[in-house]
């Protein structure tokens, strides 16, 4: 059985963006002329754009036409432990770690550190009282000078009236702050649950990771809980990802190292 027609048109346009005959950037012919070219209704056109538009091919912006998007390169974050230095996919220098493997060179902000009262959802993933001080630590993440995550970790004001000074301070912690708590404060990170969910993005991810205001792309989110030895929560990272440039793989058990690191394996 034959696909659709506006499927049809789709695929041909697709082909056409693929091959650069219409590069980054460039408007794709008015309405009228594809219909012309396609020997198609205005709506079999239409249906044909949009499902170009929710693959992020392409994006309309009201009153000047319809634009080729720049295709921008996934990058891969694994959510299971790394395998080097045993953090959490995803976090400082294992977010560095798997940047260079991928070839891709990774940029994280200097943190904005702030305290703030733990409200219902934080203080029941942190074990604490609803209106406990929290540390919050915000940092911006950018691949090859796009910016492609937000992180924001909290952590209970506790753990600087034990001594953790560094998490008030607007510094990266080096080599990381699982490795600064445990040399620290004692505080060995044995485990981690992640809860994740998706959702649309709001006014300030759509500013940052300069998204469609359509909502078309959507947000991964990740709340990541680590615990020490006994049990206990003392860290909570929120990151957030945009859904048109990150992939995520978890891996269970014995992974070929070739499959986990392949840019590595090709060298």
């Amino acid at each position: 059985m034959a696909d659709p027609k506006y499927r049809q048109i789709a695929a041909d346009l697709q082909r056409r963006i693929k091959s650069e005959e219409w590069p980054a950037g460039t408007q794709l012919p008015p309405e009228p002329r594809l219909e012309e070219e396609y020997k198609a209704s205005r709506n079999t056109i239409r249906d044909a754009v949009k499902w170009l538009t929710v693959r992020g091919l392409v994006s309309t912006q009201p009153g000047r036409g319809t634009f080729v998007n720049e295709q921008i390169k996934p990058f891969i974050t694994t959510l299971s432990a790394d395998q080097e230095t045993g953090l959490g996919g995803g976090e400082g220098v294992a977010f560095t770690r798997e940047a260079n493997l991928q070839l891709m060179a990774p940029v994280t902000s200097i943190p904005r550190v702030e305290i703030q009262q733990a409200d219902e959802e934080k203080a029941q993933e942190l074990g604490v009282e609803v209106g406990v001080s929290l540390v919050s630590r915000h940092q911006q993440r950018f691949i090859d000078d796009r910016p492609y995550s937000l992180q924001t970790s909290f952590y209970p004001m506790s753990l600087v009236e034990r001594g953790g000074l560094q998490l008030i301070q607007a510094i990266s912690i080096e080599p990381g702050t699982v490795t600064y708590l445990r040399e620290t404060l004692g505080i060995k990170q044995v485990g981690y649950r992640d809860m994740i969910r998706v959702r649309p993005p709001n006014d300030t991810e759509t500013t940052f990771f300069v998204l469609p205001d359509d909502g078309s792309v959507a947000i991964l989110e990740t709340r990541r809980t680590a615990y020490d030895s006994d049990g206990n929560p003392f860290r909570l990272t929120v990151s957030v990802f945009p859904a048109d440039r990150n992939r995520f793989t978890i891996n269970v058990g014995e992974v070929p190292d070739e499959v986990i690191n392949p840019a590595q394996g090709s060298g």
